[in-house]
């Protein structure tokens, strides 16, 4: 289990110094975060809801949902927000079904085929479908 040391070995340091700096840090969360994904997929038994591809997509579609921030200092906000996010998922805080429901499910990677909304009227339609991920 190298990959726990690999996460605390990148330090975010409070401020970076310029837009191309916060830039490269970001690609280096993204780098742990990848790196870390084959322990994530052991630790909560995801080999057979999804592929290891599936989850370097979902960390990269949450890391371009941010891509018009151009403020250093929040892009070092957010990438610390990602290492928390991330250490407590390898440090195991988390339980299986978190990780399915916010990354697997929540980005739309697995299609729920369930008819839950027969016989619902529309307004109930629309209220499901804006409240659930």
């Amino acid at each position: 289990m190298a990959a726990p040391f690999t996460l605390r070995k990148i330090g975010v340091p409070p401020n970076s110094a310029n837009l191309t700096e916060a830039r490269r840090r970001v690609f280096d969360f993204f780098r742990a975060a990848c790196r870390s994904i084959p322990t994530i997929m052991d630790i909560y038994n995801l080999q057979d809801i999804v592929a290891p591809s599936q989850l370097r997509y979902a960390i990269s579609a949450q890391i371009r949902n941010n891509a018009h921030i151009t403020d250093p200092k929040v892009i070092d906000l957010l990438i610390f927000k990602g290492m928390e996010e991330l250490t407590d998922i390898v440090d195991h805080a988390k339980q299986r079904h978190h990780i399915i429901g916010q990354y697997v499910v929540g980005e739309g990677l697995v299609q729920n085929t369930g008819n839950k909304d027969q016989g619902k009227t529309d307004f109930l339609k629309n209220f499901y479908t804006s409240n659930y991920f």
